[in-house]
């Protein structure tokens, strides 16, 4: 069975970016939420074993769908990466303190992405 990622951002062209770099480099299945409501929502229904979320969304912001996700205790052990540009170290606090479990700022080099996004894979497989 493949690892399923959850990719949040609400910009299309991030998304379709995202998408492409982790289905072209890893054997995963990917779901998308466009902002941090809906983040909450599609994590609460597809169990992903991996999220990749901005901060800066439209209805909720990533920092609150991280400490959102937390208090769902089918979430509290899934990976959770912030992929920002919001890189100011005030906000990389705020979002270790949200509950995130690695922060990379935008834009994103492709080979971090992925060597982050297999490690986090390899900790889930072990579990």
């Amino acid at each position: 069975m493949s690892p399923k990622i959850l990719i949040v951002d609400d910009s299309s062209t991030t998304l379709l970016m995202e998408e492409m770099l982790l289905k072209k480099y890893t054997n995963i299945e990917v779901v998308l939420a466009r902002d941090g409501k809906e983040a909450v929502a599609t994590a609460l229904s597809e169990e992903p074993d991996l999220i990749l979320m901005d901060v800066i969304m439209p209805k909720m912001d990533g920092f609150a769908a991280c400490r959102e996700m937390r208090r769902h205790e089918k979430l509290q052990a899934v990976p959770i990466i912030l992929v920002t540009s919001r890189g100011e170290p005030d906000n990389v606090e705020k979002g270790f303190e949200s509950g995130c479990n690695d922060y990379l700022t935008k834009p994103v080099d492709s080979n971090e992405l992925i060597q982050m996004v297999n490690g986090y894979l390899a900790i889930e497989k072990e579990r």
